[in-house]
């Protein structure tokens, strides 16, 4: 008699906790892809799994091939929490989606650069000549560089390349003349690659990518990830988490998550303000 209350109560608890890990809901987590699909899932992995353990909250990374296929993730709603700059144009802000942090890094500025043993010295020199991109969702490497060749009344031939990394490559094996990125995308590079550039343009600053959520996520989610990525650097094992992750693309070893607002992003709409129509 005992021994079949023993094994009763442990079926009850055994069905009881099975049905609390299914009522536990899973969240899709998509940052956009800055680099190939191995270096972002080697960066993001780690930091995600230490964000689901500390927050109670299950993350689970969702990426694309390219940065456009991450995007389209976003835009057809099928993940919860981004990473991304690709939502602040007048149409996606109309989405939902709402900014909760960012990464620290230093200011990120457009850059358009050729390689440093080109002969190019000027924008004026990229009239009619093949310029690489990562993709055209690409806020800052792409809607901000190209933006500032149209303006220029450059037409130069535009290439995209799926990520970063691929439009770095491309540069330095001849298949293009020059290269839209953002400055920290760059440096990494150099620092990781030892690639070697001459910067042609430079923009205005932006803050790096926000930690974003939509509407669908309960109040009580958003702050347990909230609080799990914000605290992360003051831990001594999400401080180490988030050195190796940065070391593995060449981010500033210092970089950590901080808390921001829609209102941080200002320079992202000022820009859709005056952006020409292709790029808004």
């Amino acid at each position: 008699m005992i021994l079949r209350s023993l094994l009763f109560l442990m079926t009850l608890l055994s069905l009881l906790t099975a049905q609390g890990r299914a009522e536990t809901p899973v969240y899709r987590f998509s940052p956009v892809n800055q680099w190939d699909i191995a270096r972002t899932a080697a960066y993001w992995n780690p930091i995600i799994k230490y964000v689901s353990e500390k927050s109670g909250v299950r993350l689970e990374l969702k990426i694309g091939r390219t940065s456009a296929d991450t995007t389209a993730y976003v835009l057809t709603r099928e993940v919860e929490f981004v990473f991304s700059n690709h939502l602040f144009s007048p149409e996606r802000e109309k989405l939902g989606w709402n900014v909760f942090g960012r990464r620290w890094t230093p200011p990120l500025h457009g850059q358009i650069a050729v390689a440093a043993d080109s002969p190019i010295r000027s924008i004026e020199e990229l009239q009619g000549q093949e310029v690489v991109f990562a993709g055209p969702e690409a806020f800052i490497g792409y809607r901000v560089t190209y933006a500032y060749l149209l303006a220029k009344n450059i037409a130069a031939k535009v290439v995209f390349a799926g990520n970063q990394n691929a439009a770095f490559a491309q540069l330095f094996a001849g298949k293009a003349k020059a290269v839209g990125s953002n400055s920290a995308l760059i440096d990494g590079y150099t620092q990781r690659e030892g690639g070697k550039f001459r910067i042609l343009w430079t923009s205005e600053p932006y803050h790096d990518l926000a930690l974003m959520v939509s509407n669908k996520v309960p109040e009580k989610d958003l702050k347990a990830v909230t609080s799990a990525f914000i605290n992360m650097h003051r831990d001594p094992e999400g401080r180490e988490i988030l050195t190796r992750a940065s070391a593995e693309v060449g981010l500033d070893p210092k970089a950590y998550f901080l808390p921001a607002t829609n209102a941080d992003y200002l320079a992202y709409r000022r820009f859709y303000q005056t952006a020409p129509f292709p790029l808004r």
